[in-house]
């Protein structure tokens, strides 16, 4: 077992916002090492494609030390075990968040009692950001430069906008 403390930051990230970024700096501060662990999602129908979120949030945290990214489609205790996570780490913005987050949290601890759960909120200025809204103002060509980090937004305007549809 590894003696650095290891957290995995799973999510989908469709895409990947400035509050998610805040939320990995601020992981950084309390582990030696933050996974970023970009999720397959099919369920979920994301509006890119697994490698594209994946390069997307390897391109915004390039800069950043200590940070690795990933991509999975199994269960996230059984990443955090391959990877020897022994936390993961789950972002909150407003109490809407708090119940769903605060299930998964049950579910990963009844799976495993050994992984903990840390929970983080960004920065009141990213509070309001979600993949969700990104995506929406994305399909009506809305501004989104304020949301997401800059070489992000580039990969997006690089697409072709048949993929934003």
């Amino acid at each position: 077992m590894s003696t650095k403390t290891i957290a995995l930051y799973p999510g989908t990230f469709d895409p990947i916002t400035n509050g998610h970024f805040d939320i990995i700096e601020r992981g950084l501060r309390l582990f030696d090492e933050v996974i970023v662990a970009v999720a397959d999602s099919r369920d979920k129908r994301p509006m890119f494609t697994l490698q594209q979120r994946i390069e997307m949030a390897t391109l915004a945290t390039q800069d950043l030390k200590n940070v690795r990214v990933v991509g999975f489609d199994n269960l996230t205790v059984e990443l955090a075990h391959s990877l020897e996570a022994g936390f993961l780490i789950r972002g909150l913005r407003a109490v809407s968040d708090f119940e769903f987050e605060l299930q998964l949290g049950y579910l990963n601890h009844s799976l495993d009692p050994n992984i903990e759960t840390v929970y983080l909120m960004p920065r009141l200025k990213h509070a309001f950001i979600s993949s969700s809204i990104v995506r929406n103002l994305l399909k009506f060509n809305g501004k989104t430069d304020h949301l997401l980090p800059t070489t992000v937004q580039n990969v997006i305007w690089g697409m072709n906008s048949c993929t934003l549809q």
